[in-house]
Formats: C-alpha cells, sequence, structure tokens
C-alpha cells in the first residue's frame, strides 16, 4: 500500500477525523506490506480451538433459560437489508452479509427466539483445556488466554445476541484484570465472563446474585474475606458502596423516565454513608467456596479446586451479628448471612431507581448515548413488567431497547441518536464483516490498552470500576457539554488514541491482527469487485454503515479508489494486478472505517 494517492488520502483523512473529534495534528501512516490474498483461511474452527462451538465436549455449554413471551404490544418488526444490517450492527458484534440476508428475510421475533435459544458455550472450559494442556508439559497460561476466548467466542459465536450482551454487562458490571488480585485469576475471570453471558437472558434480579457471590467481583470490590465489625475494624464499605451506585439504584432518585427527582431544585441522594455501613455488614463472612466452614478455607490456605469460579459462600463465624439498617430496611442479628444477602439483593432489585437506572444505561452500551426521557421509560417499564407480571426479565428489556421506536427511527431524524462506536467493536465489525481468522491456532489478540499502538481498550481490562469510561462523561468545553449531552465514549479519545486507531486498522486491514499478523481477513468476495468500484463500496456501506454513506463520502471513496489504476493483465505480471486490487478493496474499507460517519454509530 505505498502508492501516492492512498498515502495522500491518508492524510487527509487523519486531519479530518482529529478535526472532526476536537483535535490537531498530523501522524506518518507508515507504509504496509500486501498480505497474500490467495490463501484463503478455512470457515471452520480448527482443532486446536478446544472450546470453538461444535467443537467441544459434553459440559462445555449451558442450556439456554426458557423463552418468554413479547406482550402482545410488541409486534414482530421486518427490516431491508440496510435495517437489518443496522440492527445487527448493535445487537451484535458485527453484521456479515448472511446475517443481513437471513435477518431480511425474517423478522424480529423470529431472530430473538432463535438468538435467546442457543446453547451458551463457556469461556472457562477453554481455559480449562489450557491448562489441562499445561499440565502435559505445554504452554504456560497467563491471562492473554481470556482474549483468545473471548475474541474466538465474540467473532465466531453463533450466540451473537449473547455474546454483545455480556461485554455490554462487563461494561456495568465491571471487573478488571488490571487488579493485581484478579489478573492471575484466568480460569476465574473467565468463568465471570461466563456468568455475566448466563444471566444475559434471565433474570436481573439472579444476574445482580451472579455477580455479588462471583469470587472474582469479591476479590474486585474486596468483600471476599470481608469480616464483621469488632472494636477495631468496620466491615469493608467497598463493594456495598459500588453495588448501589454503580451496579443498581444510582447516587440520585429517579423518575420512572429516568429523570432526576429533585426537592428545592436539588437532586435528592438515593442513599447516605449509614446504608453503606449498614449494607457493608450484610456481605461479611463471604469467601471462597467449599466444603467446611474452616478459618483456613475463609482465608484461602485451602482450596477448593473450583474455588475460583464456584459462588462464594457465607461463613457464619464472620458475619456480623449485629442489626443491619440499609435503605428502609431493618435486619435482627440473629439472621444467617444468606437471609442478609436475599434481603439486601432482593431491595434493591425491587428499588425504584433499578430500572431505569440499568435501562439508561443499556440503552447507551447498545443504542444511544443520549437517549430520550420517553426512551428510558419505555425500557424502564419493560424492567418493571415484562407483560405477564415478571419484573426484571432480561429478554424483555433487550427486545425493549433494541425495538424501540427511537432505535428504530430512520437517521437523520430530530432525534439525538447514536454513539460514538468504542475501539473494540469498531474491530469486532469489522473482524465479523470480513471473516477475520486465523488459518491455524488461536486468536492470539492480545496486547490492545496502548492508545498510540493498539486500541486503547482490551476486554474485560478497564482502569478502574466505573469502566472504560463513564456513562455520564462529558467533553469539557465541547458543543456536547454546551447542549447538555453526554459522549461517554470520547472519554477515552484523544489525538493520540484517534492517530493510534488509524494506524492499528491500517495495519489490521493490510495485513491482519494477533500474533505475527496471524488472524487474517477473508477479502475473496471484495476483490471480485475491485473492478467495479461502486459495486465494491456498496457492499461495504451495507456492512460497515449500513447503508448511510453520506454522498459526500462515497464520492471521496470511489475517488481515491479509483485513483488506483489496474493494470491490464499479461502473462507475465498477475502479481500486479493483484497487489492494485488488493489495495483498491483495503484502501475503501480503511477510508470508510476512519471517516466520521463510520465512527459515530446512527
Amino acid at each position: 500500500m505505498t502508492d501516492p494517492t492512498l498515502r495522500r488520502l491518508l492524510a487527509i483523512t487523519l486531519f479530518s477525523l482529529l478535526s472532526a473529534c476536537g483535535g490537531g495534528g498530523d501522524s506518518n501512516t507508515g507504509s504496509a506490506q500486501t498480505p497474500n490474498v490467495s490463501v484463503v483461511p478455512p470457515a471452520t474452527a480448527v482443532p486446536s480451538d478446544p472450546a470453538a462451538p461444535g467443537t467441544g465436549t459434553p459440559g462445555d455449554t449451558i442450556a439456554p433459560p426458557p423463552l418468554t413471551t413479547p406482550p402482545a404490544s410488541q409486534a414482530a418488526t421486518t427490516f431491508t437489508r440496510q435495517e437489518a444490517s443496522r440492527f445487527l450492527g448493535r445487537a451484535t458484534f458485527g453484521p456479515d452479509m448472511a446475517a443481513i440476508d437471513a435477518l431480511a428475510a425474517s423478522d424480529s421475533d423470529v431472530w430473538f427466539r432463535a438468538q435467546f435459544s442457543k446453547p451458551q458455550t463457556l469461556h472457562r472450559k477453554y481455559i480449562d483445556a489450557m491448562l489441562a494442556a499445561q499440565a502435559a508439559g505445554g504452554q504456560k497460561v497467563g491471562f492473554t488466554r481470556v482474549y483468545e476466548t473471548f475474541w474466538q467466542q465474540g467473532i465466531r459465536g453463533e450466540d451473537q445476541l449473547r455474546q454483545r450482551m455480556a461485554f455490554a454487562l462487563s461494561e456495568i458490571f465491571v471487573i478488571s484484570m488490571q487488579n493485581e488480585s484478579v489478573r492471575p485469576q484466568v480460569r476465574g475471570v473467565a468463568s465471570y465472563y461466563d456468568m455475566l453471558g448466563q444471566h444475559a437472558f434471565g433474570n436481573f434480579r439472579d444476574l445482580l446474585e451472579g455477580v455479588a457471590l462471583h469470587p472474582m467481583m469479591g476479590l474486585y470490590l474486596s468483600h471476599l474475606r470481608n469480616q464483621k465489625e469488632s472494636a477495631t475494624r468496620t466491615p469493608d464499605e467497598n463493594f456495598a458502596r459500588e453495588v448501589m451506585q454503580l451496579f443498581t439504584i444510582g447516587l440520585y432518585q429517579l423518575n420512572a423516565d429516568g429523570s432526576l427527582k429533585l426537592s428545592g431544585g436539588k437532586p435528592i441522594d438515593t442513599y447516605t454513608h449509614d446504608d453503606v455501613a449498614g449494607l457493608a455488614r450484610v456481605f461479611t463472612g463471604w469467601s471462597w467456596a467449599g466444603p467446611d466452614q474452616s478459618a483456613t478455607r475463609f482465608y484461602g490456605g485451602t482450596a477448593d479446586p473450583d474455588r475460583d469460579w464456584k459462588p462464594m459462600q457465607n461463613y457464619a463465624a464472620y458475619h456480623s451479628s449485629g442489626d443491619k439498617r440499609f435503605l428502609g430496611q431493618s435486619i435482627s442479628g440473629a439472621s444467617s448471612g444468606q437471609a442478609d444477602l436475599k434481603l439486601a439483593l432482593d431491595t434493591l432489585f425491587n428499588h425504584p431507581n433499578a430500572g431505569p437506572f440499568f435501562a439508561r444505561q443499556l440503552i447507551q452500551r447498545l443504542v444511544s448515548s443520549n437517549p430520550s426521557a420517553a426512551y428510558v421509560g419505555r425500557v424502564s417499564a419493560a424492567f418493571a413488567n415484562n407483560g405477564s407480571g415478571v419484573r426484571g426479565d432480561m429478554q424483555a428489556v433487550i427486545r425493549a431497547v433494541l425495538l424501540d421506536p427511537e432505535a428504530l427511527a430512520p437517521a437523520g431524524t430530530t432525534l439525538r441518536t447514536g454513539k460514538l462506536r468504542e475501539p473494540l467493536l469498531r474491530l469486532a465489525s469489522w473482524m465479523r464483516a470480513f471473516d477475520v481468522k486465523p488459518a491455524s491456532g488461536p486468536y492470539s489478540i492480545y496486547y490492545l490498552d496502548d492508545p498510540l499502538n493498539g486500541l486503547g481498550q482490551s476486554p474485560l481490562n478497564p482502569s478502574s470500576v466505573f469502566s472504560f469510561f463513564r456513562p455520564a462523561y462529558v467533553p469539557p468545553n465541547s458543543a456536547l457539554a454546551g447542549a447538555g449531552l453526554v459522549a461517554p465514549e470520547l472519554q477515552i479519545t484523544a489525538e493520540p488514541s484517534v492517530t493510534g486507531y488509524l494506524n492499528f486498522m491500517q495495519e489490521a486491514i493490510n495485513s491482519g491482527v494477533g500474533e505475527s499478523r496471524e488472524v487474517k481477513p477473508d477479502y475473496t468476495r471484495e476483490l471480485a469487485l475491485a473492478t467495479d468500484t461502486a459495486a465494491l463500496l456498496d457492499r461495504i456501506n451495507l456492512l460497515m454503515m449500513h447503508g448511510s454513506m453520506p454522498a459526500r463520502l462515497r464520492g471521496q471513496i470511489l475517488t481515491a479508489v479509483n485513483g488506483i489504476s489496474i493494470p491490464a493483465a499479461t502473462a507475465s505480471n498477475a502479481a500486479q494486478v493483484a497487489t492494485a486490487q488488493a489495495n483498491r478493496v483495503k484502501l475503501a474499507i480503511f477510508l470508510t472505517m476512519a471517516s466520521p460517519a463510520y465512527l459515530v454509530q446512527k
């Protein structure tokens, strides 16, 4: 990719992208090598992928939860191919052409039923297979194995809605491998992600309990080995605070549509420090699972072989025997740890804030940074009642988020819809669109955290319990701030990360990703359109931008791509023809993914 036209367009695009993000500067994009596009990786999982769908052993999967019936008022939605692509861009890690055509030929109800019914393949089983290989003298299993199974299932898994939901939930119910206690627990981290996926289609109350009792959350927010109060000790308040502030009810009381309740013109606090202190007593006595309640096991000296993924158990000797008061509840000191936990989680689950607080966050992760109050209210209502009197039905909530009239409204309406695509989702959408996979071996995509040399994001590795970015982040001194709007993903967006993204994707599109660039795209179908650049761009537009590419951008990309001449074929220049065709394809994809119109998902 050393054509002068290409290099000029890269420079122009970089400048326009930085300007759109409020920055400035330039960067040397460098040259890249042309990959061998004559070798097409196999479409099926290779035997060395121990947890690949369809290759696992019995016990590798979990059966899906029962299907719930959507309310009669929610009619099935049909889609054009462009609408199907747009829907899949939110509900999955990205559309491919087969998924677009299948959804366009069906309807939303059929699609949801199929997705809700797919079994779950366990990430923990992938790690277990790696650990077995290690025990037999194989490579040591480190935290990068979590990334392997994340990308393999996220890109190749047929249960795309579950994959996308698990990632969204991981950005709400946060643990991070940046924590020194969590990072070595490779099996535990994989199982935490499994737990989020398991409950993604169940009930929010069960999800909340799964989060509260998972040992990785216990390590991350320090309520594992949390002990009852004494003359010299107060219970750790970390999880008690965050389970309210970040996971369930938030800082301020909300109306059913997510708007703030006010008193004297000021927001009303949802809880006080006394509530935190009372709830902290509930979360005492919880530690590693095992067959007994010995002090040695509580402190971690006697390790059950599956303690890194089994729910924590309560140790009566370390659980607070004092009274516990929080959020209007009062618990007698004679109650057990299990009973205390049940009442606490039931109270949070039934709090009037729980529905609108969770609804807004899930809408932000999947559809729009600034949903209207009416949108939040409709999703909150589905949380409160799925149409059959059930509260917290995740299937109903997911349907409500993705099928809301505001979500389905055509781009370009007066609604303030849309969100900035976070870097991991940009990479995932490219991988899904162009069947990116290793010819053999694992998805070795590891160190993406550096914003200048990577993407500024690695899965399950945010910098804090607030995730990669805060839901209410407002870019300071910006037009968004003046309009009273939030843009969470812009918290990790600046000149270094914009430049880093462009450089990263240029190399990825050209040569592949991962160790030794061994995870490669398949551009076979695009190469067949290299001489018909309008058709080529139509295909890329549908896959990456859901048919919404602005006419001006389309014209600019077509001009650039047509600027790469393809020599007339002769008996001796097949390599030159192939190189020119490949450069056309890669330039069209890169300029699409570099454009602000792609980066802002509408």
